[in-house]
Formats: C-alpha cells, structure tokens, sequence
C-alpha cells in the first residue's frame, strides 16, 4: 500500500462518525462529505441525499467508454462507525490509523470504512487509465450500525436499479479463503410485558397463593426457546436446507468445536459443534435479550406483578417474518397461566435475504477474485442479519457480498485492525470484479 492510500485512509479514518452518538451527528455528515467528494475527485458526480432522518451518499462514475450500453454496479458501504468505548483498552487512539506489525489499527478501518474506501480506489485507478468498463453507482449510509432503513428504502423506491451490487463489509474465517454470502438471516425483535396483579405484594402473606409475573414471563419464553439445540416446529416453518454447493464450503472452515472455543462460549448442547453451521446458517434461533422484573439489585421479599423481556428471533433463509412472529405469539400466549395479562409488541423486523449461486455476477465474481487473489471464492450463508440484501434480492440485483476482515479484526470491539496486505488485496480484488462484470451488457 503506498504513502498515497495511507494518507487517504488516514483522513477519512480520523472523521469520529460514530452514528450511536447525538455528538458526533456534524461528524457523520463530514464522513459523508468525504466520500462524496472522493466520487467527485475521481471524475464522478456524487450529492448528499436527505432520506429519513440522515443523509445518503448518492452518485455516479460513468465508464470509461460506451457509458449508455454499458453494465451499472452497484457500491454500498457505510460510513458510519461504532463507538470506541472503552477508550482505555485501545493501544492508540481509535481515530488515528496506525500500522503495527502488519496490521492498520483505527475504528472503522474493517468495518466499513477501510473495505468501502477500496472499492471506491479500484473504481479511480481503472477511470485513470481510461479502463473503467462499468458504470459504479455509489450508495451509502450513515446509520448501518445503529439498524437504520434509510438505504434499504431507498433501494427499493429506486426506479433505475443496477446489473450487479458489490458490498465489501464482512470478512474470511480463515485469511486466505475468500467467501460470497449467498444468504442472510432475517430478524424478528420483540418485546412482552406481562402483570398478574395491580401492586407488588408482600410474598410472606400471598407467596405460594399468588401468581408472581416472573413466573409466567419464564413459562412464556419457556415455550419458545430450543430444545435439543431447535426451536419449536412452529418457528422452522419454511427454512430452506444448505445446498450441496454451501455443504461443500464447509470442508473448507473451522469446525464448531474450534468457533466455540475461540469464542469462549458454552455449546448449547451435545450437538451444538456438529452441527454449528447448520444451526447458524439454515435453522432459525431465539435469544432472550434482557429480563427485568422486581428489584433484583436488593434482598427483598417481593410477590412481582409485572416483568418485561426483549428477544429476538433470528430468521432462516426461507422464512416469513409475519408468519414467524404470529407463532411466537401464539405460543407465548398458550403457555401463559390463567390471569396473567400480556402486551406484545413486534419492534422491528426484517426478511432473510438469499442469492441463487447460479446467478451470472456470482460466477462471474468468483472468477474475479480467483483472478485476483488465487483462491476461489467459497458460497456461505451469513448467521446475521443485513436488510439490505433482501432488498437486493427484491429488486433483482444480484449481489456479490464478501470482504476482508479476519475473526481476530476486533470489529466492534477496541483495536479494530485490518492487515496491510488486504487494503491492496481488496483493491486488486475489486478491479478485477469490475473487469469481470462488464460481462453482464
């Protein structure tokens, strides 16, 4: 990577665009500024777009040559980062890139920052050879890491569409192994509140007669969680199986046992590394994201009559929100105990996103980065959650998902870092996937 890049890296890197903090909102705007004027730079027309409640970064490079019969890519990322807290288990200051052993230290310099700067790098190194063969549309956002919809919306509003999509805003299990999310999961947020009486009673009067609220919330979230490793038949309605193409990919990654030890984490049960990916990729999942009821930060002698929860249910590829979340309802309710009143609330949701790998700017990216890098892409599905693929997915822009950053990148954790060596991998990666898809005219 030359002194160039650095540098270049190096000021949009020191913009604190820390979306979760009303402090740093001029901030996030300045991020946008960056890249629109980066577009602009490079020979593109780019703008501030408001949508919603912040701004998008909207624009446009033309190819080199033939731009009105040539193929449009679509290039999202984010520039957006998470907060650095805690500051003090950062080894240099979270908003000054530093290199270290091989390595780029700074927030956001995996995620997304650093990934999204090197496509936007390809695109102007191609353009100043009079070798750009697609026209790039640039759209991105400022609020992905606090769950925003503003890019999803726009998406899907969109009347000009795009050939192909490239987001660079993920990574590789191993380093050497480049990997397509072909699917993501989806999401379902909710929140319970259940009361069983109109005040706190004392349990020595009406303990063992009464019914205490954190009962019936535990027999509730009882009747939805897994049992041996899945949850309720009710919850799996519509998941789609992997493909023998995804079954292969597996050869090529950790096993459950290694992800689970690194992580630091108890299995779920006797079968949780076994069947890890299988469970993370093509089944649905529930956790309970926080409990409150009583006061549980004294000693007390409480009957509660009131207690909350928020879980989320994690959607496999396949699934329907709407369907999924009027399960999990039923389910609550049919196991709540006579007298307990219950309000639900759905807070938020989001479809599965899945990509056939059949799809012409697949293959034609997994020769690309073959080209590039030396190694063939693997096909995987992502255990998360990103709406914008399914937005993709909905209007039909096939969509190449990958990216650089490693398990050991600390994304969203203090020293976040990238390797030296993937800033240029990335860019020549990102060239040849440009070359590649001006197949698609």
């Amino acid at each position: 990577m030359n002194e160039t890049w650095l540098a270049e890296l190096r000021e949009f890197i020191a913009i604190p665009s820390v979306s979760a903090d009303p402090a740093h909102q001029e901030d996030l705007r300045r991020a946008g500024e960056w890249v629109r004027d980066y577009v602009k730079r490079l020979g593109g027309e780019a703008e501030l777009v408001p949508y919603g409640e912040r701004d998008l970064v909207i624009g446009d490079i033309p190819a080199s040559t033939n731009g009105a019969g040539a193929p449009t890519v679509l290039v999202y990322g984010h520039f957006d980062v998470q907060p650095p807290a805690p500051l003090e288990l950062w080894e240099s200051p979270p908003f000054e890139l530093e290199e270290r052993d091989g390595w780029l230290y700074a927030r956001g310099i995996a995620d997304d920052k650093g990934q999204l700067y090197t496509l936007l790098k390809a695109a102007e190194l191609l353009r100043a050879r009079g070798e750009l063969p697609v026209n790039v549309r640039v759209a991105c956002d400022g609020e992905e890491e606090i769950g925003g919809h503003s890019i999803v919306d726009f998406i899907l509003e969109d009347e000009r569409g795009a050939d192909a999509c490239i987001i660079f805003d993920g990574g590789m299990t191993r380093p050497e192994q480049p990997e397509f999310g072909l699917a993501t999961r989806g999401l379902v947020a909710i929140r319970v509140q259940v009361r069983t009486g109109e005040r706190d009673l004392h349990s020595g009067y009406y303990g063992g007669a009464g019914l205490n609220a954190i009962h019936a919330l535990m027999k509730g979230l009882s009747a939805l969680t897994a049992r041996n490793g899945l949850l309720p038949d009710e919850l799996r309605v519509g998941r789609q199986p992997l493909s023998e193409l995804e079954v292969q990919s597996l050869k090529h990654l950790p096993s459950g046992h290694q992800l689970l030890l690194e992580a630091g984490v108890s299995p779920l049960d006797p079968k949780a590394e076994e069947d890890f990916y299988d469970r993370t990729w093509a089944e649905p999942s529930l956790d309970v994201n926080g409990i409150y009821g009583g006061k549980p930060d004294f000693i007390n002698t409480t009957l509660v009559v009131e207690a909350r929860a928020r879980f989320t249910i994690r959607l496999a590829p396949g699934q329907d929100p709407d369907a999924i979340y009027a399960s999990a309802e039923r389910l609550f309710r049919r196991a709540l105990p006579d007298g307990a009143e219950l309000e639900i609330e759905r807070e938020n949701s989001a479809p599965p996103g899945v990509f056939s790998a059949d799809l012409p700017a697949i293959q034609l990216g997994m020769d690309a980065f073959q080209r590039a890098l030396g190694t063939r892409p693997i096909l995987v599905r992502v255990g998360g959650t990103l709406p914008i693929y399914p937005a993709l997915a909905e209007k039909g822009i096939p969509t190449i998902g990958t990216g650089f950053a490693l398990r050991e990148s600390n994304v969203h954790s203090p020293n976040e870092r990238l390797r030296v060596q993937d800033i240029d991998r990335a860019v020549a990666a990102a060239t040849e996937l440009y070359r590649s898809l001006a197949a698609l005219g």
